[in-house]
C-alpha cells in the first residue's frame, strides 16, 4: 500500500450541467495540485453551450492532478481532476489506490456503461459515446507498449477500445492546429512514439523531396519561419465560435428555417406608462426594486396572454400536436460578454408587480455577472427582447426554439404626436411581435399586440384586465 494511510485517488468527471450537453470548456481552475478541498467546494468554472457554471467537488481530499489546462474543451463524462481521498471505505471504484502501474489503469478503462462512476447528484453523463470536436484529429491505432504514454498525454486513463489519438502533448497539438498540420500524417521522432514540436515544424515546412522514415531535418526546422495563420493578422481577427455564441447561432438557424415567422408592428404613445414608472419608483412597496418601462411592458404582455391564451403554445412536430401552456415562463433576452442568452422567469403569470420586479432584477444582474444557470434558460414559452436600450426603433426578432412568440421593444423617444386633437410632444415607441404562423394566425397575433399597445397607452387597464 501507499505511504498515505489507506488513501485512494478519486477522479471527478465533467458533469452534464444542463440537459443533453456533450461538452464544456474549462474557463478557470480555483485549485492547484497539493491544495486541500472539501465536499461542496468550487474547484473550477466551466462554460457550456448555455452558460458559465461553477463546479463543486463532491468529496474531501487533496488535489493530485488537474487533467486539463484552462481553455480546454472537455467531453461530458471525462475525468478532469484527481483527488487523493483518505480512508479505505471511501475508495472509489473509478480509480485504484495510488499505484503508478499503467497496466491496471489500462485494464480499468474498459468498463461497461453501467459501471461508470456516478457524478454529482442531478448531473447526468452522456449515455452515448462522447462527441469529439473535429479539431481533435482522426483516431489511429495505438501500439500496446505506448498505451501508458497515451494515457498520460491525453488524460483519459488509457486507450479506449484499442483506438486513440496520435501521441503528442497539448502544446504540440495546439502548434499543429495553428500550422494546419495533421498529426496522424507525422512520423514521430520522440521517445515511445511521441510527436515533438520539431516534428510538427518539419511537417509544416515545404519540401521538394520526401525524406526517409527518420525525420533528420527536424533540428533545422525551427529556423524556418512558419506561418501562424493564412490571413493578415493586422487586418483581421478570428474568434472561435464556441460556448454560448455557438449554441445561440445553431438555435437561431434552426428556428429561422423551421418555424414560419410573421412579424407585426405597432407604434404606441407610452407617455402615461412613463409617468406610472416614475410614480412606482416612489411607492413604498416598490422600494429597492428594479422599476423601469420593461417591467410594465412585461406585465402588459402577461395580461395580453391571459386574454389570448392560445398565443402561449408550442408546435410538437414529432407528434403533430399544438401544446397549449397553462403557465408562462417569460424569457428576457440579455446581452452578455459571452453572447446573447435568454433566461426566463418561471410561472411569471402568478407574480404580482413587486414580485415581477424582483425577478427581473435578479435575472438581469445574474446574467450580467455571467452566473446564469442552464436551468434558468430552459422551458421558456414567450420572450421579450428590448432593442430600445441600444437606441434602435424596432426589429424583426427570431423566435426562440420551442416558443410561439417574441416581442421586440424599440427605443422610447419624444416625438410629435396627435393627442386630443393637437400635435404635442409625446413619449412614443414601436413594438414588433414575431410569431410562429403554424399555430398563431394573423388574428390572434394582432389581438395580442393590440392588447399590449392598449395597456401601455392606458396603463390603468392593468387593473381592469389583469
Amino acid at each position: 500500500m501507499t505511504t498515505m494511510t489507506e488513501a485512494s485517488v478519486r477522479e471527478f468527471k465533467m458533469p452534464d450541467v444542463g440537459e443533453g450537453l456533450t461538452e464544456a470548456e474549462i474557463l478557470k481552475w480555483y485549485v492547484q495540485p497539493g491544495d486541500t478541498v472539501t465536499d461542496g467546494q468550487v474547484v473550477c468554472e466551466v462554460e457550456t453551450a448555455k452558460a458559465a457554471v461553477e463546479l463543486p467537488i463532491p468529496y474531501d481530499g487533496v488535489v493530485r492532478e488537474l487533467r486539463f489546462p484552462e481553455g480546454t474543451t472537455v467531453d461530458v463524462g471525462t475525468p478532469i481532476i484527481a483527488v487523493a481521498v483518505a480512508g479505505a471505505g471511501g475508495a472509489a471504484p473509478q480509480a485504484p489506490a495510488e499505484q503508478p502501474a499503467a497496466a491496471p489503469a489500462a485494464a480499468k478503462d474498459e468498463p461497461k456503461p453501467e459501471g461508470r462512476q456516478p457524478v454529482l447528484v442531478g448531473y447526468g453523463v452522456a449515455t452515448s459515446s462522447t462527441r469529439r470536436r473535429p479539431r481533435k484529429g482522426p483516431e489511429v491505432t495505438v501500439p500496446a507498449p505506448a498505451q501508458a504514454v497515451q494515457a498520460e498525454l491525453n488524460g483519459h486513463g488509457g486507450a479506449v477500445a484499442g483506438k486513440s489519438r496520435p501521441l503528442a502533448k497539448p502544446p504540440v497539438r495546439k502548434l499543429a492546429k495553428d500550422l494546419g498540420v495533421d498529426l496522424a500524417a507525422i512520423t514521430p521522432s520522440g521517445p515511445d512514439g511521441v510527436i515533438t514540436r520539431e516534428d510538427v515544424h518539419a511537417a509544416a515546412t515545404p519540401r521538394t523531396a520526401e525524406p526517409a522514415a527518420p525525420v533528420t531535418a527536424a533540428p533545422a526546422a525551427p529556423a524556418a519561419p512558419a506561418p501562424v495563420a493564412s490571413y493578415d493578422t493586422a487586418r483581421e481577427t478570428r474568434i472561435p465560435v464556441k460556448g454560448v455564441r455557438k449554441a445561440t447561432a445553431q438555435a437561431m438557424v434552426g428556428s429561422a428555417f423551421t418555424a414560419p415567422h410573421v412579424t407585426e408592428f405597432v407604434t404606441v404613445d407610452v407617455t402615461r406608462t412613463m409617468k406610472l414608472v416614475e410614480e412606482l419608483k416612489q411607492d413604498k412597496e416598490m422600494q429597492g426594486l428594479r422599476v423601469n418601462p420593461l417591467l410594465l411592458i412585461a406585465k402588459a404582455l402577461l395580461v395580453a396572454i391571459k386574454r389570448n391564451p392560445d398565443i402561449n403554445a408550442s408546435w410538437d412536430e414529432a407528434n403533430q400536436e399544438i401544446v397549449r401552456k397553462h403557465y408562462v415562463n417569460l424569457g428576457i433576452a440579455a446581452a452578455t460578454p459571452r453572447g446573447l442568452i435568454v433566461p426566463n422567469i418561471k410561472d411569471a403569470q402568478d407574480k404580482t408587480l413587486p414580485q415581477l420586479a424582483q425577478a427581473l432584477g435578479e435575472l438581469v444582474s445574474t446574467a450580467r455577472e455571467g452566473k446564469t444557470f442552464p436551468a434558468a434558460m430552459q422551458g421558456g414559452t414567450v420572450t421579450i427582447t428590448n432593442v430600445g436600450v441600444f437606441g434602435v426603433d424596432t426589429g424583426t426578432p427570431i423566435l426562440n426554439p420551442g416558443e410561439s412568440a417574441i416581442l421586440a421593444v424599440g427605443a422610447i423617444k419624444l416625438q410629435p404626436w396627435v393627442h386630443k386633437g393637437k400635435v404635442k410632444p409625446r413619449q412614443v415607441t414601436t413594438l414588433a411581435l414575431s410569431f410562429d404562423h403554424r399555430l398563431v394566425d394573423g388574428e390572434l397575433g394582432s389581438k395580442v399586440l393590440a392588447d399590449v399597445a392598449a395597456i401601455l397607452e392606458q396603463p390603468k387597464r392593468l387593473i381592469t384586465w389583469a
